[in-house]
């Protein structure tokens, strides 16, 4: 009588061979090695588009970084608020500024050249629209630092960055006097808007009469920067002092870039 070896499941998994087994790793090296050839070639063509895609997003945007950096630097949290209640305060408490329609006989000694250059143009428009010419030089100064041209990726244009639809079809939107005219009607409306309030009107300036029904801390982040920059500019130039610390710290930031393109535009 033949007897049988009953084998239980442990053998078995003794005898397999493995997956990797020497003859098939033999079988198939040709494969493998042609593998390893093309990811090799392949590995740095990644590896540079990879880079140069970040290259081009960073080439492509530098106001992104530069909104970084001032946004790591100037606004946290109640240190920004504190700064802007200060320059508020500053603005409402100097003698003979009443919610930007103040009359001074000049812009004060702080701007930049650039703005410097169309302190008589800029006189002349605050009196035509009854505007203070510090509070019209302190737009100019942020906007275009005098630089007639320029123009923004969202299509503001000139010395006041006046956005096309505030303007009449067929009106030269890059003309100073038509833009002046289309910048301060604006201005005027949003002093009107905040009550004569100069720092709230900059800010419906540049991010709408919408941010004036809205606490400060839900505003645009560059609508936060423009009132800071704008209130503690304005109010340096209200004071008639000769510097502008806040005016210093927008040029470290990037402004002094915008000033050089406008002093090659105008010879200055």
């Amino acid at each position: 009588m033949a007897t049988h070896t009953k084998r239980n499941r442990k053998d078995d998994y003794r005898i397999r061979k493995p997956f990797f087994s020497r003859e098939a790793l033999m079988r198939y090296f040709p494969a493998w090695a042609l593998l390893a050839v093309v990811g090799l070639m392949i590995a740095p063509r990644v590896l540079l588009f990879a880079v140069k895609g970040t290259l081009l997003i960073v080439g492509a945007a530098p106001g992104i970084m530069l909104d970084a950096a001032e946004g790591a630097i100037h606004l946290a949290g109640d240190v920004v608020v504190g700064v802007v209640n200060t320059a508020g305060d500053a603005i409402n408490g100097v003698a003979g500024s009443v919610g930007g329609r103040a009359k001074s006989d000049a812009i004060a000694p702080l701007f930049t050249d650039e703005v410097e250059y169309w302190s008589g143009n800029i006189e002349d428009w605050a009196s035509e629209y009854t505007l203070d010419p510090n509070l019209l030089a302190t737009v100019m100064q942020i906007e275009s630092c005098g630089h007639p041209t320029v123009s923004s990726s969202a299509g503001a244009q000139g010395l006041f960055q006046v956005m096309p639809f505030h303007f009449a079809t067929g009106e030269d939107q890059l003309d100073p006097d038509t833009n002046a005219m289309r910048g301060a009607n604006f201005l005027n409306y949003c002093l009107d808007a905040s009550s004569s309030d100069a720092g709230l009107a900059m800010a419906c300036y540049n991010g709408g009469p919408s941010v004036l029904s809205k606490d400060y801390a839900q505003w645009p982040a560059q609508t936060q920067r423009y009132y800071m920059w704008g209130t503690g500019i304005y109010a340096d130039a209200v004071a008639e002092s000769d510097t502008s610390p806040t005016l210093d710290r927008w040029l470290a930031a990037g402004g002094a870039t915008l000033c050089e393109w406008a002093s090659a535009e105008i010879g200055g």
